[in-house]
């Protein structure tokens, strides 16, 4: 059988017994059994901090008989970084941006008034402190009907997404969508919170329904999988320094 060989349908057999970390001009390359990682591009898995390389080995090295790829999130976003972020850094900024057009953060509920305190209470801080440090400004809506930001605003994100290098942007990206808000994308990656804490604050109002009427078993497995990504990014974003 060739090496990563895998049947139509199945994950693919593991194929090397040894993951290490080497430095590699320009940072560190993560390698399996002394050959090095390629990304589906074919690149060469080259990471700029060391802490970031261990990160990424480490999912190789947990990995059993079959490899999870899907579970392996650090591996994924790295890829993202190397294949797809160098020519594709203004879209990708311009994501972000429209995030920031319609944030989360700015909408909030109409009643009941434990929410509308809730959201106030969690959610205004974030705001006040994108506002005050990052140059932001927003609007607050009540409902579910578009409330246009100010033009400045989404300028102003996709101007500081393209402030980042390749890593740190695409993490930044994944965080955006992964929460909804920019706001808290930025707010994780400047480690005013943990990526975790921005997830739980993404999910204020689900968490406020889990409450009063419970939760059932696939939407705990979705928050589970999602609580997953959000740990991934805040080791992402730690490791780059």
């Amino acid at each position: 059988m060739q090496r990563g060989f895998k049947e139509p349908g199945d994950k693919p057999r593991r194929f090397y017994k040894a993951v290490s970390v080497a430095p590699e001009p320009g940072g560190f390359l993560v390698k399996l059994d002394e050959r090095a990682v390629r990304t589906p591009g074919g690149a060469r898995l080259v990471l700029p901090t060391e802490a970031l390389a261990r990160l990424i080995a480490d999912e190789w090295a947990a990995q059993g008989e079959r490899l999870e790829m899907a579970a392996m999130h650090a591996t994924r976003l790295a890829n993202t970084a190397i294949d797809a972020i160098p020519a594709a850094r203004e879209p990708t900024a311009a994501d972000v941006a429209q995030f920031a057009a319609s944030d989360l953060l700015c909408y909030r509920a109409e009643a009941p008034a434990a929410l509308t305190e809730r959201q106030a209470e969690r959610w205004d801080p974030i705001l006040a402190r994108a506002e005050r440090e990052a140059g932001l400004s927003f609007v607050r809506a009540r409902g579910i009907v578009h409330q246009a930001q100010p033009a400045r605003t989404p300028a102003r994100v996709r101007a500081l997404a393209l402030e980042l290098d390749d890593f740190r942007l695409a993490g930044l990206a994944f965080g955006a969508a992964l929460y909804g808000s920019a706001v808290l994308a930025i707010a994780a990656l400047r480690a005013w919170l943990s990526a975790e804490e921005a997830f739980d604050l993404s999910r204020l109002d689900e968490a406020w329904q889990e409450d009063m009427w419970g939760e059932d078993a696939e939407a705990a497995q979705r928050t589970a999988r999602l609580r997953g990504e959000a740990r991934t990014l805040e080791r992402w974003f730690r490791s780059l320094g």
